[in-house]
């Protein structure tokens, strides 16, 4: 049963969007922290990332590996374009009033910020080793050397930047699993996504109440 006040959709429509209370707020600063750090990454990658010797061809400063610099910049950009859109919907948020919609939106968070903190770790390790494997005997690594560093670097702060998220979503929606054991079998019979913010200052418990319910068979 959906809730009238579930992710605070009773709140929503009555609340004035504030410029500095939004762009002063942790989940904004974190959106724009990892927007300048997916910027750092794949431009670097793209204006430096790449030699030429002797040849028209374009060479990975990453051990010659295209498919370093490729992922880099593939990552870059998504996860650019993904902080410009839940910057977006941090803003529009206020105004949902359906909960439903206002449940998506979190998990569609959770989930995004999730895979992203991943796949910058993979980044992070991939072009740190072939960085690492690099030969300054086939490559002149003078040309790239800060870029390539820079990368790797900003890699890893974007890391951080999206495990942040990823626990701030987390922290302020609290996901329940419930298990069902029948005989031998183990099923997972629901998933309850319960609004957990407080009430108030004093409240000692939070408002948990169930907006959602999912039956896997």
């Amino acid at each position: 049963m959906e809730t009238a006040g579930g992710f605070n959709a009773g709140k929503a429509g009555h609340i004035a969007f504030d410029p500095v209370a939004f762009f002063t707020h942790p989940r904004t600063i974190l959106r724009l922290m990892s927007w300048v750090f997916s910027i750092v990454v794949f431009s670097c990658i793209i204006n430096e990332g790449y030699i030429n010797i002797g040849s028209e061809r374009l060479l990975c400063i990453f051990n010659n590996n295209a498919d370093a610099c490729n992922y880099g910049v593939t990552i870059g950009v998504a996860c650019f374009l993904g902080s410009i859109c839940f910057l977006i919907l941090d803003a529009y948020f206020p105004s949902i009033s359906n909960v439903r919609d206002r449940r998506r939106a979190v998990l569609l968070d959770l989930v995004f910020s999730g895979l992203a903190s991943f796949l910058w770790f993979v980044g992070f390790c991939f072009l740190a080793n072939q960085w690492q494997a690099t030969s300054p005997n086939k490559l002149p690594l003078a040309q790239g050397s800060d870029a390539a560093r820079a990368a790797i670097a900003f890699c890893f702060f974007s890391i951080l930047s999206w495990v942040c998220m990823f626990t701030a979503v987390t922290c302020g929606q609290c996901v329940c699993v419930c298990v069902c054991v029948s005989g031998l079998k183990l099923s997972v019979i629901c998933v309850a996504v319960f609004d957990c913010l407080f009430a108030d200052d004093s409240a000692a418990l939070p408002i948990c109440s169930c907006i959602a319910r999912l039956e896997f068979l």
